[in-house]
């Protein structure tokens, strides 16, 4: 295996291939699991995780390390987070998800990890999940909601560190289906930039249609 970028911890190419280290070797989600002498890695397919695709369509940055804490919103059934908690190895994830019959998948998937923790809650209150999240390093969002920036930023505020990254895979078309994503992109940094240092940018296709990926980080 081949280390994919030296600012990314954990996450490898092969033969254009994306894989994330792992220590375990069941597949939950009947993803490839590759043993390369003493080590084992998942394939991630970009056409599943938004953050895969960015990773494939050369973001520069992603802000994690292997011990980052990260605050997950919109984790649905826990494919995306699954690869974070292998990429965030010695640190923890909180996978916030708002759809009770969706998050009984998420569990299944926190219960076979050590450092995840599900929890059943809107991301548009960050307020009710304050008792149990703490502050983090990295908050991740991917969320299809036409305020999805007015609640990534609202998260950040919240409960990202100073000097920390937010990860934000932006659905165009949820937000305003009348308007050309590329307007919309322009838009939405500009509303990033008013309270939040924006550090790269990429679109994500042909992976995803429509969608964008920002890396911003607090001020």
């Amino acid at each position: 295996m081949n280390i994919f970028n030296k600012n990314f911890p954990n996450i490898f190419i092969e033969k254009g291939r994306l894989y994330v280290k792992t220590d375990f070797s069941n597949s939950l989600f009947d993803e490839r699991i590759v043993r390369d002498g003493n080590n084992l890695f998942r394939e991630w397919d970009p056409k599943r995780s938004k953050l895969a695709a960015a990773l494939m369509n050369q973001i520069s940055q992603i802000g994690f390390k292997e011990d980052s804490t990260v605050l997950y919103l919109g984790a649905s059934h826990g494919y995306t987070p699954s690869f974070v908690s292998d990429i965030v190895a010695k640190g923890f994830v909180f996978a916030v998800e708002i759809a009770p019959i969706v998050a009984r998948d998420l569990v299944i998937v926190c219960e076979e990890r050590r450092n995840m923790i599900p929890i059943l809650a809107s991301a548009n209150h960050p307020k009710d999940y304050e008792t149990v999240v703490s502050k983090v390093d990295i908050v991740y969002q991917d969320i299809s909601q036409k305020n999805q920036v007015e609640i990534f930023l609202k998260n950040c505020d919240t409960y990202l560190k100073q000097g920390g990254f937010g990860l934000l895979a932006l659905k165009a078309r949820s937000i305003d289906v009348t308007k050309q994503p590329r307007d919309l992109y322009k838009e939405v940094k500009s509303a990033l930039e008013k309270m939040i240092t924006v550090v790269d940018f990429r679109e994500l296709q042909p992976f995803e249609k429509d969608h964008g990926f920002f890396i911003v980080k607090k001020r």
